[in-house]
C-alpha cells in the first residue's frame, strides 16, 4: 500500500507522528512529510530519525497556504494536528475553534483539491456526548468530515475517521504524570476514584489509523474494542511495578471532564459493523435522504445503550499492569530505578 507512495501526517511530531515515522521509516515508503508549528520539536525529530526520506514543513493547519504547499503531490493524511488537553480548550475554546474545526475544515480542502487518494481524521472518544470544548471541537470536525464525504463521488479523495480513548503515555496524559510524581515521592493525584478510561497503546493507535486506511470508505469511523481501568486501579498497577508506597490523592473531578467516556453513542451502536478488533461505524448515519432528520425514527435506538469506558472489558491490577509493562515508555521508566 505504500510502495513509493507519500505519507502527510499534520500535527507530525507529537506522540502519534513519531510513533508512524518509527514503523515506517525502514519499509519501501518514498516519503513521510512532517507537518507542524513547532521547529524544536521538528529539530528534535530530524535529529532522533535521521532519514532522507521524512521531510518537514512549518506550518499550522489554520493557515491553509502553508498546509496547501506541504499536500502537493501528497496520496494519504492522517491528520493528527488538535488542541487535545481539556483544560486548555476550556480556558481558550476559540482556539479549539480555530485548530480542530477551521483546521481540519482546511486539511480536507487542501486534500481533494491536491487529489489525495484518503485522508484520515484522528478523533477521540470525547467527541461522543461532548461535555467539554475539546470534545465539541473534535465533534464538529468528525460532523465535517461526513458532510463532505456524503457529497464526494466515488473517484475523489476519501474522507474516513478514528475514535479512540486514552493512548497510554502519550504527552500529557496521566500516566507520564503518576510516573513523576512517584519519582518525586509524591501523592499521587486522582480525580475520582471510580473514574473509568480506556486504555490504548501508541501502537494500538497506529494500527487502528492503519485499518481505517487499508479498509475504510467514504465516512467510515472506526473504533477499537479496547479494555479500560478505573483511575483507581491505575493508580494502584502504577505503585506496584514501581514497588513505591506514595499515597493517593483525591482531588474531585476537574472542569470538562466525564466519569466514563463513550466511543460509540447509542444511536452509532445500533448502525455498527462487528469487524472483530474493531467496529465499524458507516456514513449511513448521515443521509441526504432529509426525512431522518425530521420524519423518520429508528425504534432500535431506544433498545441499545452506549459503548463506553463502563460497559467494555474491565481490567484489574493485574491486568493494567500487564499492559503497562508493554510500554517502551515504563520500561525505560523502569530500567532506571
Amino acid at each position: 500500500m505504500f510502495q513509493d507512495k507519500i505519507l502527510l501526517i499534520t500535527g507530525g511530531t507529537g506522540s502519534f507522528g513519531s510513533t508512524v515515522l518509527k514503523k515506517f521509516i525502514d519499509t519501501n515508503i518514498k516519503e513521510i512529510r512532517v507537518f507542524s508549528r513547532d521547529e524544536k520539536k521538528q529539530d528534535d525529530l530530524r535529529q532522533e530519525i535521521r532519514s532522507n526520506k521524512v521531510k518537514f514543513y512549518i506550518g499550522d493547519t489554520r493557515d491553509y497556504e502553508s498546509l496547501n504547499y506541504a499536500m502537493k503531490n501528497v496520496d494519504y493524511v492522517f491528520h493528527a494536528a488538535a488542541l487535545k488537553q481539556v483544560p486548555s480548550c476550556e480556558i481558550y475554546p476559540m482556539e479549539a475553534v480555530k485548530t480542530n474545526i477551521l483546521g481540519s475544515e482546511n486539511v480536507f480542502r487542501s486534500a481533494a483539491n491536491n487529489n489525495v487518494k484518503k485522508v484520515i481524521l484522528l478523533s477521540t472518544d470525547k467527541a461522543v456526548h461532548p461535555v467539554n470544548a475539546m470534545g465539541m471541537s473534535k465533534s464538529l470536525a468528525e460532523k465535517i468530515m461526513s458532510s463532505i464525504a456524503l457529497n464526494s463521488r466515488d473517484n475523489e479523495t476519501v474522507f474516513c475517521a478514528t475514535r479512540y480513548g486514552n493512548v497510554m503515555a502519550s504527552r500529557g496524559s496521566v500516566i507520564p504524570l503518576f510516573v513523576e510524581q512517584i519519582k518525586n515521592n509524591q501523592d499521587l493525584t486522582i480525580t475520582d476514584p471510580e473514574m473509568t478510561r480506556y486504555l490504548m497503546s501508541l501502537e494500538d493507535s497506529v494500527n487502528l489509523v492503519l485499518y481505517a486506511l487499508e479498509y475504510g470508505i467514504q465516512g467510515d469511523i472506526f473504533v477499537q474494542k479496547s479494555p479500560a481501568s478505573t483511575v483507581l486501579n491505575l493508580a494502584r498497577a502504577l505503585k506496584e511495578l514501581f514497588k513505591s508506597d506514595v499515597g493517593i490523592k483525591i482531588i474531585g473531578t476537574r472542569n470538562g471532564e466525564k466519569k466514563h467516556e463513550t466511543l460509540l453513542s447509542r444511536e452509532d451502536f445500533v448502525k455498527v459493523e462487528d469487524k472483530g478488533e474493531y467496529f465499524r461505524l458507516p456514513c449511513a448515519n448521515v443521509s441526504r435522504n432529509v426525512e431522518k432528520y425530521f420524519t423518520i425514527g429508528d425504534e432500535k435506538v431506544t433498545k441499545e445503550e452506549d459503548y463506553n469506558s463502563k460497559n467494555t472489558t474491565q481490567l484489574d491490577i493485574d491486568g493494567v499492569k500487564k499492559l503497562l509493562l508493554k510500554l517502551p515508555y515504563i520500561q525505560d521508566e523502569l530500567s532506571k530505578i
